[in-house]
C-alpha cells in the first residue's frame, strides 16, 4: 500500500487501504483513526503564480478539534514555505530552488518519519532532475482523519486555483527524475521489440546511431494520474509511430530529419508529449486513480527506438555529486561510484506552438 488520498480538479478520492480501485468522489462518513501516521507523504502540484508577491497553495485548518493547522506557500523565485501547526508545537522549513524565472510548474513533496524523528521538504521542477531539498528533525505528522479531511471537507481547507493535485502517501516517497513509459511500451533490443516493463540491467536497446547500449537499471513507480504524472496517449502514425503508445507528460520525444533542421537550425529537436495535448497528436489516456511508469537508466543521455520513433532515456544529470539528492531518489540503492554523469542535452526543447507545428506537418 502506498497512495492513501488523491485530490484534483475532478476527483477528491481517500482510502486507508489505497485508492488504486477507489472511483467514488463522494465522502466516506465511516471513522479513521486520528492516531498519526507513522511515516508519510504529502505530494503538491501547482502551477506558479507569476506577480511577485507570495502564493497561498495550500491552507488547512482541522475541523475535529485538534488544533492541527497547516500552511503551504510559494514566494517569488521557485521558494516554498511549510509551516505546521498542533497544540503547542510547530513545525517550519523553507526551500528554495531557483528556477530563474523560467519554471511555471513546481512539484513539493513533505515527508516525515516519527520514529526516525525526521522530515524532508523537497521542492522541484517536473521532468528534471532540478531538486532543491531541506530537512528538519521533529516532523509534525498527519493523521488519517486530517488526510481525508485535507482532500474532502471543504470547510477545512484553502486551496489555490493553481493547483493541480494533492496527493498522500503513507511511504516516503522519492524524489528527483521519475520514470515516464507506460510498461508496455516496445522499445527495440537485439531479439526486436520487447516491452519495456520486461526489460533489465544487462539487456540491450537501440539508439538513433544503430548502436545497441546496455540497460544499467529499470526504474518503476507507480504516482497518482494527476498533474504532470497524468498519462497521455500519443497517437500512431504522428511522428512516425506505428502504435500508440502512453507516457507521461515529462517525457520527451527526440525527432530529426529535414524539416526539422530547416525549420530549427538542428539536427534533432526534443518535444515533451505535454505539449501535443492540444492537438491531434496526443490525448488524455484513462481515469485510473494511480499509473505505473517504468522508464531505463543508459550509460549515456540517449534516445531509443521505441514503436518506431526515438524518445528520450532516463536523464540523470549530475546527481551523483549530490549525496543528499541521490539517496533520496529512486536511485538510492544504485552504487553512486557506478552511477553515470549525464551532460546536458545539446538538442533545443520545442515550445508547445512549436511542437504542435512539427506534428500538424509530419502527419500531413
Amino acid at each position: 500500500m502506498s497512495w492513501i488520498a488523491l485530490w484534483d480538479k475532478q476527483r477528491h478520492l481517500f482510502d486507508p487501504n489505497g485508492v488504486a480501485n477507489v472511483h467514488d468522489t463522494q465522502p466516506d462518513d465511516a471513522p479513521v483513526s486520528s492516531r498519526q501516521l507513522t511515516r508519510g507523504s504529502m505530494v503538491v502540484e501547482t502551477r506558479v503564480s507569476p506577480y511577485n508577491r507570495p502564493q497561498t497553495l495550500l491552507g488547512m485548518s482541522s475541523q475535529s478539534g485538534s488544533g492541527f493547522r497547516l500552511s503551504l506557500q510559494a514566494v517569488p523565485g521557485g521558494g516554498v514555505v511549510l509551516v505546521i501547526n498542533r497544540g503547542g508545537r510547530t513545525a517550519h522549513v523553507a526551500v528554495n530552488l531557483d528556477t530563474g524565472g523560467r519554471a511555471d510548474v513546481l512539484r513539493v513533496t513533505y515527508s516525515w518519519d516519527v520514529q526516525a524523528n525526521v522530515g524532508r521538504l523537497a521542492v522541484e521542477q517536473p521532468g528534471t532532475w532540478r531538486v532543491a531539498l531541506r530537512t528538519l528533525s521533529r516532523p509534525i505528522a498527519l493523521t488519517m482523519a486530517e488526510v481525508r479531511e485535507c482532500v474532502q471537507d471543504a470547510e477545512a481547507r484553502v486551496l489555490s486555483s493553481d493547483l493541480s493535485f494533492i496527493a498522500f502517501s503513507n511511504r516516503i516517497e522519492p524524489i528527483g527524475p521519475m520514470p515516464s513509459l507506460s510498461e508496455d511500451t516496445p522499445v527495440m533490443t537485439a531479439q526486436g521489440y520487447r516491452r519495456v516493463g520486461e526489460l533489465k540491467r544487462g539487456d540491450v536497446v537501440q539508439t538513433p546511431s544503430g548502436d545497441l547500449v546496455p540497460v544499467l537499471a529499470n526504474l518503476r513507480r507507480t504516482v497518482p494520474a494527476a498533474g504532470h504524472f497524468a498519462p497521455i496517449r500519443l497517437r500512431a502514425p504522428f511522428f512516425g509511430l506505428s502504435r500508440d503508445i502512453v507516457t507521461s507528460p515529462t517525457q520527451r520525444l527526440v525527432i530529426g530529419g529535414s524539416r526539422v533542421e530547416y525549420m530549427f537550425g538542428s539536427e534533432f529537436v526534443l518535444i515533451p508529449a505535454g505539449h501535443l495535448l492540444h492537438g491531434n497528436a496526443a490525448t488524455s489516456a484513462g481515469t485510473a486513480p494511480l499509473v505505473t511508469y517504468c522508464q531505463l537508466l543508459l550509460p549515456n543521455h540517449e534516445a531509443m527506438l521505441a514503436a518506431d520513433t526515438y524518445v528520450e532515456s532516463m536523464d540523470v544529470g549530475r546527481m551523483r555529486r549530490r549525496r543528499d539528492l541521490l539517496s533520496a531518489s529512486l536511485l538510492s540503492g544504485y552504487p553512486r561510484q557506478l552511477l553515470p554523469e549525464h551532460a546536458r542535452t545539446a538538442f533545443p526543447v520545442l515550445r508547445e506552438f512549436d511542437s504542435l507545428t512539427l506534428a500538424a506537418q509530419r502527419a500531413a
